[in-house]
């Protein structure tokens, strides 16, 4: 199991600008509020899910004050309270399969964006299951390789319950576990001193796939990065084993 495309398109994402940092801390507050909404409890202890959007908030930079802002906003109101959720799948060019999570208030609007993008940058969307059938749901835990013995935090990743362990990466070490356990292991590592680059319940594919052509290389990333900069796209999970040469653009 590899999380390098993951890692790959993480990294661009923490390149990217202010504004798009912005962009990132307003999609992730969108879905603390659901959370918070969905489960019925803004107490994370009583709500799975709220505590994996912590999770997924803290590893993205987001301000401990404006994560309790908005939960406790997001348990006193209704507002925001029509939003749903709406899974994509499709293939982009050379066959890459694609998923792609939203939270939507207008469901005709987001389905347009996203067919188009899909129809713009060569590939097509297809209908449910066409490719979730090629990705497993696991927690997936980053930590930087620097200042941390590998030997040492397998041993406290496992101990904790963590599934897999990888260090294929040059940079990272990252940590599978069940999805049922996620919060558990993150939260024992934690404890332990272990900070992370990235902590998400994701969707992992079975196998990667290359691109040799230039040309769809770069639709591939425009098409990713189109869907990225959608208010309404949560997460974009793929299978395309991204070149190394990439991650430094």
């Amino acid at each position: 199991m590899s999380g390098h495309s993951k890692w790959s398109t993480i990294k661009r994402k923490k390149e990217k600008t202010d504004g798009a940092r912005a962009k990132v801390f307003t999609k992730i507050g969108r879905e603390l509020a659901v959370a918070v909404r969905e489960g019925g409890s803004a107490d994370p202890s009583a709500n799975a899910k709220l505590r994996e959007c912590i999770a997924k908030a803290k590893a993205n930079n987001v301000p401990n004050e404006n994560i309790e802002r908005i939960i406790k906003k997001a348990a006193g109101s209704a507002d925001g309270s029509n939003y749903e959720s709406i899974t994509y799948e499709g293939y982009g060019p050379c066959g890459i399969a694609v998923i792609v999570e939203t939270l939507t208030d207008n469901r005709n609007r987001t389905a347009g964006d996203i067919r188009h993008y899909f129809d713009k940058f060569g590939g097509n969307l297809g209908t449910q299951g066409c490719v979730s059938f090629m990705f497993t749901q696991k927690g997936l835990l980053i930590i930087e390789k620097e200042d941390n013995d590998e030997d040492k935090l397998m041993e406290d990743a496992l101990e904790a319950g963590a599934e897999d362990f990888s260090s294929e990466s040059a940079d990272v070490y990252e940590i599978y576990t069940d999805p049922a356990d996620f919060s558990a292991v993150m939260e024992a590592l934690e404890n332990k001193g272990y900070v992370f680059v990235s902590a998400d319940v994701s969707m992992i594919p079975s196998t990667y796939t290359k691109i040799d052509d230039p040309e769809a290389c770069e639709k591939m990333q425009k098409l990713l990065d189109m869907l990225d900069d959608n208010d309404d796209v949560q997460n974009v999970y793929h299978n395309w084993d991204m070149p190394e040469s990439d991650d430094e653009d």
